[in-house]
C-alpha cells in the first residue's frame, strides 16, 4: 500500500482581504472621517458604541442598528423619499446623505463628503439683499419728499411775510386783539401847565373794563382840574405809583391795536409811543366825519361825536369826565366805520 502523507497546517488563516473591500466598511470609514473632521469624534482608536446619537439618549421609535454599529435615522428616509417624489425617480440607498444636525437644511445635490457650513451660509446671503431694494425704491420718494417741502413752504412763507406786512396795518379778520383807551391827567410844573397822568382806564372790543386806576404823578400836582378830569385829592391817597402804573399799562397795551380820541395825548402822559400801524384815533378818521355830516379835515370832539352818531350824551355836569365812559363811546364809534376804515387802512397802510 502507497502510504498518504497528510501535510496540516493549524495556523491562523491569512485575513481576507474580501472583507476590506466591502462596500458597506468603506462607507462605515468616509462617514467616521467625516464626523472626525467636523470634531464629533475623536481621532484615536474608540470602541463602537452602539448608541443612536452623541448624547446617551434611548433610540427613537423607527430607528434600526445597521450591521456597522450605526442608527439608521427615519427622518433620512423621508427626505429621500420627498426628494425623489419631487424629481419622479427613487435615488438609491448607497447615496450619502447629509446628516439633519450637521448641516441647516443642506440643499438636495450636495454630497455629505463636500459639506462646507461657511459656503452653505454664505449661499444664503443673496437672499438678504431684498432690504436694500426697497430702500433703493423709497430712495426716489425720500428725494421727491426733500423736493417737494420747499415747493410747499414757498407759498406758506409768502403768505407768512404777506401777513406780517399787514399785520400792523390790516385787520380785516374781526374782532382782533383791540382795547381802547382814556386817560384823565392833572396839572404839574410850573403854574400847573404840565399835563400828568392821574388816571387810565382801558376797555376790551366789547367794552369791559380791563384797567382803571388812580395814578400819582411823580410830580406835585398844582391843579387837579377836577371840572374836567374829575380828580380831587381824595382820589390820591391809594393811588398807584406812576411807574408802577405805567408798566401795567403797557403790558395790556403791547402788541394790540389800541383805540382812542386824540390819542397822541394819552400816549404823552404816559410817555410812550404806540405804533402808528396799532393805533386808531377817532378825531382823525373821515368816515366818522361824513357819517356826523362834517367836514372830513375838522378835528370832531368825542362828546359830539357820540352825540350825532350814538345818540347819547356824555362829559355832563361839573363833576368832570369818566375815562371808563369816554373809552367805551370811543371802542362804539370806531366799529361804526371799523370794516371801511380797516380797508382802507389795508391799502395804504400808515408808515411809523
Amino acid at each position: 500500500m502507497s502510504t498518504l502523507l497528510l501535510n496540516l497546517d493549524f495556523g491562523e488563516p491569512p485575513p481576507k482581504k474580501a472583507l476590506e473591500g466591502n462596500a458597506k466598511h468603506r462607507n462605515f470609514v468616509k462617514k467616521r472621517r467625516l464626523l472626525e473632521r467636523r470634531g464629533f469624534l475623536n481621532k484615536k482608536n474608540q470602541p463602537l458604541s452602539k448608541t443612536p446619537k452623541l448624547h446617551s439618549e434611548p433610540p427613537k421609535k423607527g430607528e434600526t442598528l445597521r450591521e456597522d454599529g450605526t442608527w439608521k435615522i427615519p427622518t433620512f428616509r423621508k427626505r429621500k423619499k420627498t426628494a425623489a417624489s419631487s424629481s419622479g425617480s427613487e435615488q438609491p440607498g448607497d447615496k450619502k446623505a447629509a446628516v439633519s444636525w450637521l448641516t441647516p437644511a443642506p440643499s438636495k445635490k450636495t454630497d455629505v463628503a463636500n459639506i462646507d457650513l461657511l459656503g452653505e451660509f454664505q449661499s444664503t446671503l443673496p437672499k438678504i439683499k431684498s432690504p436694500p431694494s426697497s430702500s433703493q425704491k423709497k430712495g426716489p420718494q425720500k428725494k421727491s419728499s426733500q423736493k417737494n417741502p420747499p415747493q410747499k413752504n414757498a407759498p406758506q412763507n409768502s403768505t407768512q411775510a404777506h401777513s406780517e406786512n399787514k399785520c400792523f396795518g390790516t385787520s380785516q379778520r374781526l374782532p382782533k386783539k383791540m382795547v381802547a383807551i382814556d386817560c384823565e391827567m392833572v396839572g404839574t410844573g410850573p403854574k400847573g401847565h404840565v399835563s400828568s397822568l392821574a388816571r387810565c382806564s382801558i376797555v376790551s372790543y366789547d367794552g369791559d373794563v380791563l384797567y382803571d386806576e388812580y395814578i400819582l404823578p411823580p410830580c406835585h400836582i398844582v391843579d387837579y382840574r377836577t371840572r374836567w378830569s374829575g380828580i380831587r385829592k381824595q382820589h390820591m391817597v391809594n393811588a398807584t405809583p406812576f411807574k408802577i402804573a405805567r408798566g401795567q399799562i403797557l403790558k395790556i397795551l403791547t402788541g394790540k391795536i389800541v383805540v382812542g380820541h386824540a390819542i397822541h395825548n394819552d400816549f404823552k402822559a404816559l410817555q410812550y409811543f404806540h405804533p402808528k400801524s396799532l393805533t386808531r384815533d377817532t378825531s382823525h378818521i373821515p368816515l366818522l366825519n361824513q357819517k356826523a355830516d362834517c367836514p372830513e379835515n375838522t378835528t370832531m370832539s368825542l362828546k359830539s361825536l357820540t352825540k350825532k352818531l350814538l345818540n347819547r350824551d356824555i362829559q355832563v355836569g361839573k363833576s368832570g369826565h369818566s375815562s371808563v365812559e369816554d373809552a367805551q363811546a370811543t371802542m362804539e364809534l370806531y366799529k361804526l366805520v371799523e370794516v371801511e376804515w380797516e380797508q382802507h387802512l389795508a391799502q395804504n397802510p400808515p408808515k411809523d
